[in-house]
């Protein structure tokens, strides 16, 4: 609607029609609900998923808690960028939706991520028995290719969701699979990282988003109140 007003503005302009019509044309905004917030798990519910998220798929998710890497780029993960020596994951590409491997979204997204001690095990564990494949894809389907969002959803993570009563009040799984890169988010700001490192190690294209999408949890009012303490204390002690 915005992209209509503006092209219709500009053919009033040139006087190529005598009203912009889009101007008339209220949009109903949605109400904010619950289910729009951004829903961080908390570490009860991270040790539930890595202690009974199924065999097929405990890697991909425990790969996704510890390094913050999108579903897209867990899909579309090859072992050529696994160096399990060195301990880092390559990100150097994404799929999309429909299966089709390309580079990630921005420049940003091209990173190198170090390897918690339990994503090493369990990759090098997992590499001798995740399905061998043309792609070389770490997570492949039971067919060799690039596995679709929709069925390690619907098949896979919510089942392991409602079954281990990560819910909602309605009984519905709690949060989706992006909600892990959310984990892993909040994980790194607890150890204290500073912001711009999690930015890199994120993928994302600019701090702002960083702390647009996190800022909050940077955040301390305990520590806040004791900064404040030390300030009057240092100007009145003179």
């Amino acid at each position: 609607m915005v992209s209509l007003r503006s092209i219709l503005s500009e053919a009033v302009e040139r006087e190529w029609i005598t009203h912009n019509v889009a101007l008339d044309v209220k949009l109903r905004r949605k109400s904010r609900t619950a289910e729009d917030e951004k829903i961080i798990p908390t570490k009860d519910e991270i040790r539930l998923i890595i202690e009974n998220a199924p065999a097929s798929h405990r890697a991909m998710f425990i790969t996704a808690i510890f390094t913050g890497m999108r579903i897209s780029e867990l899909r579309g993960l090859t072992w050529d960028c696994v160096d399990l020596t060195r301990r880092v994951i390559k990100v150097t590409k994404r799929a999309d939706e429909f299966g089709a491997m390309g580079a990630p979204k921005s420049r940003a997204g091209l990173r190198d991520i170090p390897m918690a001690p339990i994503v090493h095990q369990t990759l090098s564990a997992w590499r001798s028995e995740a399905l061998e494949n043309d792609l070389e894809l770490v997570f492949p389907n039971g067919a060799g290719r690039v596995q679709n969002y929709s069925n390690i959803y619907n098949r896979i993570f919510k089942p392991m969701l409602v079954a281990n009563g990560i819910v909602n009040d309605r009984g519905e799984a709690k949060f989706g699979i992006h909600a892990l890169r959310h984990a892993a988010a909040s994980l790194f700001i607890e150890q204290g990282w500073n912001p711009k490192k999690i930015q890199t190690l994120l993928g994302h294209a600019s701090i702002t988003m960083t702390m647009d999408t996190y800022g909050h949890l940077f955040e301390s009012p305990e520590e806040d109140v004791s900064l404040f303490e030390k300030l009057e204390s240092d100007l009145l002690a003179a």
